[in-house]
Parts: structure tokens; C-alpha cells; sequence
């Protein structure tokens, strides 16, 4: 079955033109002008993407964006008129994937969509559980559990950033590198939602802040991730 983009904007004109060019790219759509029916209908359906727009007339689309990213695995793509470096920044700190300004062309929406699902789909090489250092991080249920059975849950944004670790331990990953792979726009925005998200992770994963043994910051470089990873 194709993946399912929501679209929740409150402008028909940008709904209708989202619908026709994700449906005539393959996708399954759902549009929705007021973030009270969207969230309606995650309580039915599982999205695997999700287009928020900020301006929203009964919620503050940020809002919405960071309780997705609490509560559902989707990736979000924020598509707002907010130009400003702050308000990218924020949206990606919230939670968000992705963020496109409009005015857009439908065409690198689709293709944004299409880039997250790629970076969304699991490696041959793993499956969807690893154990490391005494938890386990479940990607398909985007959840941390530690030796005692407690459990914590991580965003997708979070998670991508996990999986890249997980991926790759006792290796240097460089900024550059976490770019190309996490995708998004090099810069300062992105930059800090990288820095956001890892401490984010490292707060869940109880890492002393002034001294974390896990996620190590190689100043000037990147990361490293410390732990023996066994897939399964």
C-alpha cells in the first residue's frame, strides 16, 4: 500500500494543490483545514508523513507539531509563510523533519516527502531493535527501555539521529555527514536542531551532561557513539 501524506493547512487552494500533486505521485492524502479534525483522524489512521502548517486558525501549529512528535512516528514537514531563522529553528527543535516556505512549488514537496520516506525506511542490514549499554531502543514503537523494564519514548527526529549512531558506533560522524544523511539545508538551523535533539537523547538516556559516555562531542569534528551495538 502507498504511504499516506496528511496535509493539515487552512488554505483550500494550497489542500487541493498538495492532494493532486502527492496523488498523482503515487500517495495516499488526507487533508484537513483545522488541526481539531486532524487530530481526530490520527486516532484511525497512521500517517507516515505529515505536512503542518503553523498559521493555523483553532491551534498553534507548533503546538501541533511538537505533540506529533511525542506521540506519532510520522515524519513532519512543517509548510509555513514564516521565513525567519528563528521560526525554522524552532520548528525543527519541536520536532519537525522538515520545513518548506511558502510560496512552494508542489514538485519539491513531493520530493521532500519522497526524501523523508527514504531516510524513514529501516537498513537491510538491521532490524528494528538494538540493545546497547542495558536498553534498547525499539524503532518500530519509537520507544527506549531500560534494564528494569521502564520505558521512554523518543520523537522520529529523535530517533533518525539514534539509528545514525546505532548505525555506526565507535565511528566518527561528522556534521557534514549527519547532513547528508539526515537531510535538510546545512547551516545554523540545522546545526541546532542537531544539538537539540542529541541532548534531548542524552537526557533519555541518563548521560551525565558535563560528562556523557555514550554520545561524545569531538569538538570540531562530530560525534561518536561508545557503546557495543547487537541488532535484532
Amino acid at each position: 500500500m502507498s504511504a499516506l501524506v496528511t496535509i493539515l493547512d487552512d488554505e483550500p487552494q494550497i489542500r487541493t494543490m498538495l492532494s493532486d500533486a502527492l496523488s498523482e505521485a503515487g500517495f495516499r492524502t488526507a487533508a484537513y483545514a483545522r488541526a481539531t479534525e486532524f487530530e481526530a483522524a490520527l486516532r484511525s489512521a497512521t500517517p507516515d508523513v505529515c505536512l503542518v502548517d503553523l498559521g493555523l486558525p483553532d491551534r498553534d501549529g507548533l503546538a501541533v507539531v511538537h505533540r506529533l512528535a511525542l506521540e506519532s512516528g510520522a515524519a513532519i514537514i512543517i509548510i509555513s509563510g514564516r521565513a525567519q531563522v528563528q521560526d525554522r529553528v524552532t520548528g525543527l527543535e519541536l520536532g519537525a523533519d522538515d520545513y518548506i516556505i511558502k510560496p512552494f512549488d508542489p514538485a519539491e514537496v513531493v520530493a521532500r516527502v519522497r526524501a523523508r520516506l527514504r531516510q524513514s525506511k529501516p537498513r537491510e542490514h538491521a532490524g528494528n531493535s538494538a540493545t546497547f549499554r542495558g536498553w534498547t531502543a525499539h524503532f518500530d514503537r519509537y520507544m527506549l527501555v531500560d534494564e528494569t523494564g521502564e520505558e521512554i519514548g523518543f520523537s522520529h527526529a529523535e530517533g533518525e539521529v539514534l539509528r545514525l549512531f546505532l548505525d555506526s558506533p565507535k565511528r566518527l560522524i561528522s556534521r557534514q555527514q549527519m547532513q547528508e544523511s539526515l537531510g535538510g539545508a546545512a547551516g545554523e538551523s540545522f546545526d541546532r536542531a542537531m544539538d537539540v535533539r542529541i541532548s534531548r537523547l542524552r537526557t533519555k538516556l541518563r548521560e551525565d551532561p558535563k560528562n556523557p559516555q555514550l554520545i561524545k562531542t569531538i569538538y570540531g569534528a562530530g560525534y561518536i557513539f561508545l557503546g557495543d551495538v547487537s541488532w535484532s
